[in-house]
């Protein structure tokens, strides 16, 4: 039997890559790759014709699919844009914020027409970071460590693991993280925890409790305490001002 924290972790992996269980034909694996690598290359003209091409084999017809899936299909391709992204140069905070702000643009969508448009847009934006990866200040150690941080998020981070990840000392990645960032790993790492477990306050009627263990703050009130510092909100005046589902009690 799963535990309650392992099933929230599957819950968390599923909203990042969201449901690659999906019911409907996935383009095949040379394609799929051929328009990762056009987006790494920049090349606007063969991803978007690629993409044309993926969706006449895997989206015929859209009126037999439900919204739902579309949108899911829809982000797993948003999660396969960022990582190409990423490897194209662009820096994975910022890859991962582009990510984030078009998870939520999807999830607003409310027709497959809308899916279609949204679609290149958010190609041609991607494409377009990467166009803009030169003028990124971090260096490749501090870009590492940040999409080591964001793959990572659910773990029990220490700064010497992220250090071995990153092939340097520890403390010579706690200089140039604080040098580069502006922040302190630790507090990066709390600045995106909270910001990782706003969905689960927004979509979930999960407890507050069960939230701060699964992102690793070693109790509810610390967790809030972080989660103030940040939004200035506390974790349940934030889910009663959005309207999310009711809090679960502890």
């Amino acid at each position: 039997m799963l535990t309650i924290k392992q099933t929230m972790i599957d819950q968390f992996m599923s909203m990042r890559i969201h449901n690659k269980k999906s019911h409907h034909p996935h383009p095949s694996y040379l394609l799929e790759q051929q328009l990762l690598e056009a987006i790494t290359r920049k090349d606007m003209d063969r991803a978007s014709l690629l993409l044309n091409h993926i969706n006449q084999i895997s989206r015929v017809p859209y009126a037999r699919r439900k919204l739902r899936t579309l949108k899911n299909s829809m982000i797993s391709l948003c999660t396969l844009f960022t990582r190409s992204a990423i490897k194209g140069g662009v820096n994975p905070e910022t890859a991962f914020q582009l990510n984030e702000r078009y998870l939520q643009k999807i999830e607003d969508l409310t027709t497959a027409q809308a899916i279609r448009q949204l679609e290149h847009t958010m190609l041609e934006e991607f494409i377009q970071a990467v166009e803009k990866s030169d003028e990124l200040p971090y260096s490749p150690v501090i870009n590492k460590a940040i999409t080591y941080l964001h793959e990572h998020i659910l773990s029990d981070l220490t700064l010497e693991d992220i250090a071995q990840a990153c092939y340097v000392s520890p403390s010579y990645l706690s200089h140039l993280f604080k040098k580069e960032v502006g922040l302190s790993i630790i507090q990066f790492i709390n600045e995106k925890r909270v910001e990782e477990s706003k969905y689960f306050l927004l979509h979930t009627s999960t407890s507050i409790a069960d939230i701060a263990r699964l992102f690793q703050f070693c109790n509810q009130s610390y967790y809030t305490s972080v989660f103030k510092k940040y939004v200035q909100q506390t974790p349940k005046q934030y889910r009663e001002a959005i309207g999310a589902p009711p809090l679960k009690e502890c």
